[in-house]
C-alpha cells in the first residue's frame, strides 16, 4: 500500500575460514565468499501483515556501518508473504579472502519502499577455492630446447560448483587440467604447467587461477642453460612402405615410422595434400591411423618437431586406385511379379570405396534420373508402358567410373480394368479420343543456348497460349553427364521418360512430357543440378493425347550410321498413337540437312547454332504396331535420336 514501509530484519552470516595464496606475495586472492542468512519479515511497520515483499538489499564492506553504502546487491524474495521464521541465504562472492566484512540487510516492498537496516553481522571472507602449492614454484634450470613440467592442485573449499580456468604467459604454458569444474567441497583438479625456455635467462611470471568471479595467483620461475637448439629432428616413414610411392585400393591408410632429435622429439604431425591432417601417437616410434584417401594421388607429409620448434619432414605419395566395380541388385519388385499403377523400384548397392549412383532401366533404357544417395528407390508409373512383359535392371557406378548391372527382373504389367456384367465402369477425367483422328499436332517451339554460355536451366515460351487438357512433348540436350528436371510456368506435372549419354562426344539428351495441361501462356523450363553448356530444347503441343504408349532413345556415333540414317529405335504401340520424333547433331559438324522419315511431317528445323542443329517430326499411326522415329542426314555424323508415342 502507498506510504507503507517494510519492517527491519536481522542477518546472520556464515564465517570465512581459509586464506588463499597471494599474487607475487603482495596481493591477496579475490576468491573469498561469505554466506549471509536472515529471517524474513512478516509484518509492516504499522503491524499489518506483509503481502507485497519484493526483494532485499544486502549491504557489505569493511566499513563498520555498511548500511546504507555503495557496496550492495539486490536479492529477490522467493515470496511476497513470508511465513514465520522463514529464512533467506545468499552467497557473496569475489571478496578478498582473509578480510573482515560487515554485512546488513534491508527489505523492499513492491512499491520500492525500503525498511531500515538490520543489525550488523561480521565475518572473515573464506576461500571459494584454493590452489596449492601457494608459494613460488621453481622449475629449476632447463636446457634450451627442452622443457620442464610442474603441477598445481585446485580444490573446492566453498561448496557448490567452482568453474574456471588457469592462464600463464610464455614461455610458460598450460598443458592440461584447464578449464576445470569442481562440484562439492573437497573436489580437486590437477593443472599441469610447462616451462619451455627460449633464451638463457631467468624468467618469472604470474600464474592466475580464476573461478566464480574470484582469482588466486602464484609465482612461477625458471632459468635456461646451454646454447639454443638449432638442430632439426630426423623422421622416417617405414610403414606401409619405406619407398617414395605406394598404391592401394583402400580409402583408409595407417602410416608408421621413427623420429629422433639431439634433445628430444615433442610431437609428430601429418597432413594429406587432398585434405585432412592430425597428430600421430608416439614420438620416437609413431603411428598415424585412419588417414582418409581420395581417388588419385595423395601426398602424405609427416613432420617431426622438437621443443625449439625445429622441424623435419618426410613424404609418401599414395595412389588410391579403385578397379573394383560395385555390386547391385533389385529387391523390389521381385522377378515374375505382376505390377500395375504406380510402384516403387528398390535396389541395394555396395562398393569398396563408395557408390556414386544407381540408374534404373526399363527394357534397357534409362528410367527416370540416376539416384545418387541411398536408399536407392524410384517411383514407376506402369501405365506409361504397354501391358505385357518388361525387363528391369539397375546399373550402379562408383566415383572411379567402375560399373555394374544387376540381374534382369522380368515383370508383367497388367493395367487392364475388367468390368462385370451390368456394372458401370469408373469415370475418367476425360474420355479417350474416339479414333486416331483425335490426335493432332498444335504448335512447336525450340531454342539453342548461346555459344560458351553456361547455366543451370534452358527455357522456351510457346508462341501461342496452350489449350487446357492438351499434352506437351519435350526433347532436351546438354553437354554433360548429369540429371535433368522438367517444369513449366503453369505448374503442370512432368514425367521424365528417357535420358542417354554419349561419352564419345560428352553430350546427353532426354525426353519428358506433361499431360492434361492447365493451358494458357506457357514457358517450359528444363533444370540441371549444375551449370552446363551446349543446351537446347524442343517442344510439341499435342491435342487428343492422354498417356504415353511407347518410347525409345538412341546414340549413333559416326561412322556407324547406315546410309546417313539415324533412328530412335523400334517402339511398339498398342493402338492409334501420335508419334513424336526428334534428333540432334551430336558432334558439332553442322550445318547439315536432316530430312524426316517416310510418313512423318517435319516440324522444328533449327539453324546450326553453338555446334547444335535439331529437327523434329511427327505422324499419327492409325493402329497398333511397330514404329521408329527416323531421319536422313546428308552427312555421316553422330546423332542422338528420341521417339515417344502417345495414345
Amino acid at each position: 500500500m502507498p506510504g507503507k514501509s517494510s519492517r527491519s530484519v536481522a542477518a546472520c552470516l556464515g564465517l570465512g575460514l581459509l586464506i588463499c595464496g597471494v599474487l607475487l606475495a603482495t596481493s591477496s586472492g579475490t576468491a573469498g565468499i561469505l554466506d549471509a542468512t536472515w529471517t524474513a519479515p512478516t509484518t509492516n511497520t504499522d503491524g499489518s501483515p506483509l503481502t507485497d515483499l519484493a526483494s532485499y538489499r544486502l549491504y557489505y564492506g569493511p566499513s563498520s556501518s555498511p548500511c546504507p553504502g555503495s557496496s550492495s546487491v539486490m536479492v529477490a524474495s522467493p515470496t511476497s508473504s513470508p511465513g514465520p521464521n522463514q529464512t533467506t541465504t545468499f552467497r557473496l562472492t569475489g571478496l578478498t579472502t582473509g578480510s573482515l566484512y560487515n554485512v546488513a540487510v534491508s527489505a523492499v516492498d513492491a512499491l520500492g519502499n525500503q525498511s531500515s537496516c538490520s543489525n550488523i553481522a561480521s565475518a572473515v571472507a573464506r576461500a571459494d577455492f584454493a590452489v596449492s602449492p601457494t608459494g613460488t614454484v621453481n622449475f629449476g634450470s632447463v636446457p634450451l630446447g627442452s622443457f620442464a613440467d610442474q603441477t598445481f592442485t585446485v580444490s573446492n573449499t566453498g561448496g557448490g560448483t567452482a568453474s574456471g580456468s588457469a592462464s600463464v604467459p610464455a614461455p610458460y604454458s598450460i598443458v592440461s587440467g584447464s578449464p576445470f569444474t569442481l562440484s562439492g567441497v573437497g573436489t580437486t583438479q590437477v593443472v599441469k604447467v610447462r616451462f619451455t625456455p627460449t633464451t638463457t635467462s631467468t624468467v618469472s611470471a604470474n600464474i592466475t587461477f580464476t573461478a566464480n568471479g574470484g582469482t588466486v595467483s602464484a609465482v612461477v620461475t625458471g632459468s635456461a642453460t646451454g646454447n639454443a637448439d638449432t638442430s632439426p629432428p630426423t623422421v622416417t616413414i617405414t610403414s606401409p612402405t619405406a619407398n617414395a610411392t605406394y598404391t592401394t585400393g583402400s580409402r583408409s591408410l595407417t602410416l608408421g615410422g621413427t623420429a629422433s632429435d639431439n634433445v628430444g622429439v615433442t610431437r609428430v604431425t601429418w597432413a594429406n595434400s587432398r585434405g585432412g591432417s592430425g597428430t600421430a601417437t608416439g614420438t620416437t616410434s609413431w603411428m598415424a591411423s585412419g588417414i582418409a584417401l581420395q581417388a588419385g594421388t595423395n601426398v602424405l607429409t609427416v613432420t617431426a618437431w622438437d621443443a625449439a620448434s625445429n622441424t623435419k619432414t618426410a613424404s609418401l605419395a599414395v595412389t588410391l586406385s579403385d578397379t573394383t566395380p560395385p555390386s547391385v541388385s533389385i529387391t523390389a519388385p521381385t522377378s515374375s511379379a505382376t505390377v500395375s499403377g504406380t510402384i516403387t523400384l528398390t535396389a541395394t548397392a555396395t562398393d569398396n570405396v563408395g557408390v556414386a549412383g544407381v540408374q534404373f532401366k526399363l527394357d534397357g533404357a534409362n528410367l527416370g534420373t540416376e539416384v545418387t544417395t541411398a536408399p536407392y528407390t524410384l517411383p514407376w508409373t506402369t501405365t506409361t508402358v504397354s501391358n505385357g512383359t518388361h525387363t528391369l535392371t539397375a546399373a550402379a557406378r562408383d566415383a572411379a567410373g567402375n560399373l555394374a548391372t544387376s540381374a534382369v527382373i522380368n515383370v508383367s504389367v497388367a493395367n487392364n480394368v475388367s468390368v462385370a456384367n451390368n456394372a458401370t465402369p469408373p469415370p475418367t477425367s476425360a474420355p479417350p479420343p474416339p479414333s486416331s483422328n483425335g490426335l493432332t499436332f498444335v504448335q512447336r517451339a525450340s531454342k539453342i543456348s548461346s555459344p560458351g554460355a553456361m547455366a543451370t536451366t534452358i527455357r522456351i515460351t510457346l508462341p501461342s497460349p496452350t489449350q487446357q487438357g492438351n499434352l506437351l512433348a519435350v526433347f532436351v540436350t546438354w553437354g554433360d553427364q548429369t540429371q535433368f528436371r522438367c517444369s513449366n510456368s503453369r505448374g503442370d506435372v512432368f514425367t521424365i521418360v528417357d535420358s542417354i549419354y554419349d561419352s564419345a562426344n560428352n553430350q546427353s539428351a532426354g525426353t519428358c512430357y506433361a499431360k492434361a495441361i492447365a493451358g494458357g501462356t506457357t514457358t517450359v523450363t528444363v533444370t540441371f543440378p549444375g551449370a552446363v553448356q551446349y543446351r537446347a530444347i524442343l517442344v510439341h503441343e499435342v491435342a487428343g493425347a492422354r498417356a504415353l504408349d511407347a518410347h525409345s532413345i538412341r546414340v549413333q556415333n559416326s561412322p556407324d550410321t547406315s546410309a546417313n540414317a539415324v533412328s530412335s529405335g523400334i517402339m511398339a504401340t498398342t493402338g492409334p498413337a501420335y508419334v513424336f520424333g526428334a534428333t540432334m547433331d551430336d558432334s558439332g559438324a553442322c550445318p547439315m540437312t536432316q530430312t524426316p522419315g517416310a510418313g512423318f511431317a517435319g516440324r522444328v528445323a533449327t539453324a546450326c547454332t553453338n555446334l547444335i542443329q535439331m529437327r523434329s517430326e511427327d505422324r499419327v499411326q492409325a493402329a497398333a504396331g511397330s514404329v521408329a522415329a527416323t531421319f536422313t542426314q546428308n552427312l555421316s555424323n553422330s546423332a542422338i535420336t528420341a521417339g515417344m508415342a502417345f495414345r
